[in-house]
């Protein structure tokens, strides 16, 4: 089972520095896309805009867009103005000085150095080592990963608003460019909806953010593939993984692989003394002297008999321990094999559960947060029945009251038909309160 790498990069304005750019060329995916730039105005938005759609090499059929459209500028403009019009109309209204109103957002945070026009995510699965050995068709099919990646950045970030996602696949390494813009709300100054990339974007919701990615992108990307692949270790100071040779288990078992095969180091070099030994014994028994008797019997002496018997015990000794040694290191070696194809199984389910988990918790999250919208929705709408109610009592009260008085044959007094006809004229009653106060009676009355 293989494992790979997982990176999820912010765009920050402390990457401009030129040894992060040469960093990000010689990162050990092999793309230059990771110089994780922020884009803080729209002309550091023009320049993403050429980088993510390869207008400066006309390679657009290396690419696939995601998300929005062949313009990643123009996609931005339009999220400002669909996102932020409404906001910036209200605040407005309530300016009494022109120099306080905003005739462009998008313009206006552009020109402001404080803030980020908008932000870009760069997301990558594998490294060029992986990829390398890969073609063009298994490549193609991190499209469906890379999009349910971005189905799972909005479901996890619901107040970044993606305008750009595109796939690159012209350097070693398949990677995401997504451009976006986060959004903080219920403001106090300036206008009630505004662009905050610090709002969203914490130090500590990122590297939240980053370990939930990772877990979904694994998943997904086993899925797509019909693999079982896993994750690598974080690098030193991220978040930690566990990894199989950290498991207790696994450890102990290693510790006793050990001590077998330094018993069976032991035992071998015992065998090596007992052969030497042995050719000691094929001199002494080749210079026995014969019988007087007979040719083909040898005159042996107790005490190189005793010699003798010793030896051939002591190597059958340490033969029927190095054979049971090696039978248990070699059980130990296949129970180790075992333990590691276990644990890798049990690693990726448990990732592919956690995953689902995750999916499951967020999905109730937001239904729960829904709930909390309907039920506000419903108070509201309920509070407006009331209003209508009661202006309905009192509009019916009033006809009724009208109506009475229109049809007094004997009053001469015309005020009432001179109220009911400028409330007719102003658009207060319509055809059919005028039918319903029946005024031809009134005028057949006078008549």
């Amino acid at each position: 089972m293989e494992e790979l790498a997982y990176s999820l990069h912010l765009g920050s304005d402390k990457n401009r520095k030129n040894i992060s750019r040469k960093n990000g060329k010689n990162n050990v995916s092999g793309n230059t896309s990771l110089s994780n730039n922020a884009i803080q105005n729209a002309r550091q938005l023009s320049k993403v805009d050429k980088h993510n759609y390869r207008k400066y090499d006309n390679e657009q059929e290396l690419i696939e867009i995601v998300r929005g459209t062949s313009s990643p500028f123009e996609d931005v403009k339009k999220l400002y103005l669909n996102e932020f019009e409404e906001a910036r109309l209200e605040y407005n209204s309530k300016q009494t000085r022109p120099s306080r109103m905003i005739d462009n957002y998008f313009e206006n945070i552009s020109n402001n150095e404080k803030k980020d026009l908008a932000c870009e995510i760069i997301i990558e699965l594998g490294d060029k080592e992986y990829w390398d050995t890969k073609d063009e068709i298994f490549k193609k099919k991190m499209t469906n990963v890379y999009t349910k990646q971005v189905d799972d950045l909005e479901l996890l970030v619901p107040n970044f608003k993606v305008a750009s996602a595109i796939i690159h696949y012209d350097e070693t390494s398949p990677h995401m460019h997504i451009v976006g813009v986060p959004i903080k709300f219920k403001n106090k100054n300036g206008m009630e909806k505004q662009v905050g990339k610090s709002d969203v974007f914490t130090k500590e919701s990122l590297k939240t953010l980053q370990d939930k990615m990772r877990t979904l992108c694994i998943e997904e990307f086993n899925q797509e593939y019909n693999l079982d692949h896993s994750l690598k270790q974080k690098q030193k100071g991220r978040n930690k993984d566990i990894h199989i040779s950290d498991m207790d288990n696994y450890i102990q078992m290693k510790k006793q692989l050990e001590k077998n095969n330094k018993n069976l180091e032991q035992s071998n070099k015992k065998y090596l003394e007992l052969k030497n030994s042995s050719k000691e014994v094929k001199d002494k028994i080749d210079n026995l002297k014969t019988s007087k008797f007979s040719k083909d019997n040898y005159i042996l002496s107790k005490e190189d008999k005793d010699l003798f018997i010793n030896f051939i015990n002591q190597v059958e000794t340490t033969n029927k321990e190095y054979d049971k040694i090696q039978t248990l290191s070699n059980t130990l070696i296949n129970v180790d094999k075992q333990l590691k194809d276990n644990q890798n199984k049990i690693k990726t389910l448990t990732e592919n559960n956690k995953a689902l988990n995750l999916r499951v918790n967020t999905l109730n999250d937001t239904i729960r947060e829904k709930n909390k919208e309907i039920s506000k929705l419903n108070s509201i709408i309920n509070d407006i029945k009331s209003t209508l109610n009661y202006w309905k009592d009192k509009f019916d009260k009033l006809i009724t009251f009208l109506h009475s008085k229109l049809h007094i044959w004997y009053d001469k007094d015309d005020k009432y038909i001179d109220v009911v006809n400028e409330m007719y004229e102003d658009n207060v009653l319509d055809e059919e309160d005028m039918k319903d106060l029946d005024l031809n009676k009134k005028d057949d009355f006078e008549k």
